[in-house]
């Protein structure tokens, strides 16, 4: 027995409607692949988490990756802006013991200097380099995934149109460099392409109301003779391929 095709409507709606609160990615299983890159941040994370005293995470999202770690500091701090992630990462991380602060991205850090062992991200907004190395200690690690340069280019330029190559936003040797000018010393710098695969327009729709900075100016209705070309070839041609751009870092101070 064949199952029914979903039509246009259905998909977009209920895109719509659902949650894009924290960075559980769980609502596209089936409908959206993304290749991990090959070092494995979360095991990577949840090792240097299980071998210090305290730690800052910045930008935490819901505090999804941190949640992943069995094992966690003694002080566990993380950090989030957007007040929907900070009550959902203290839903998921206060029963741990862990501290969440509402932190918006370019102020001060709210702790003294030489407060942490280690401090990470993931994917963080815009990493604040001064900041990070006053908070660490002498000999301490920053441990972060940033989103590399041309990051789901493809997907974005479907709406936008094309893109400078001057604009391919995050360069590894810039940010390493940037690292370096703020005190720190580089120890690692890898970068990764992972090829992503999207299936349905509803997932589209997902992406772009959860990665808000693809196509700032994004709404269905804005949008919908795109989408609707998407939908289109997404049924004719199979799925849509694109492809994010990972950088691994790591500094020590």
């Amino acid at each position: 027995m064949m199952l029914a095709v979903r039509s246009f409507t259905d998909l977009i709606d209920e895109a719509e409607a659902a949650d894009v609160s924290g960075w559980d990615f769980g609502w596209l299983a089936g409908r959206a692949t993304e290749e991990r890159p090959p070092w494995g941040y979360a095991r990577l994370l949840a090792e240097r988490l299980a071998n210090v005293g305290s730690a800052l995470d910045i930008d935490t999202g819901g505090g999804e990756i941190v949640a992943e770690a069995p094992r966690l500091p003694a002080r566990m701090v993380v950090t989030e802006g957007w007040v929907p992630n900070v009550e959902r990462a203290r839903a998921t991380l206060g029963p741990r013991g862990v501290e969440v602060v509402h932190h918006e991205p370019g102020e001060r850090l709210p702790f003294p200097d030489a407060t942490f062992e280690l401090v990470t991200s993931r994917h963080p907004v815009r990493p604040p380099w001064t900041e990070i190395a006053r908070v660490l200690q002498d000999g301490g690690t920053y441990l972060a995934q940033h989103v590399g340069p041309a990051s789901a280019f493809e997907l974005i330029e479907w709406f936008t149109g094309p893109i400078p190559r001057t604009d391919l936003g995050r360069v590894p040797e810039d940010e390493a460099d940037a690292a370096r000018q703020a005190g720190l010393d580089v120890v690692d710098l890898r970068t990764a392409s992972c090829r992503m695969e999207i299936h349905d327009v509803g997932a589209v729709v997902y992406l772009l109301r959860k990665c808000v900075w693809w196509v700032p100016d994004f709404s269905v209705d804005r949008y919908r003779a795109r989408l609707e070309e998407l939908e289109h070839e997404l049924r004719e041609n199979g799925p849509f391929v694109a492809h994010s751009t990972r950088t691994l870092i790591e500094a020590r101070h």
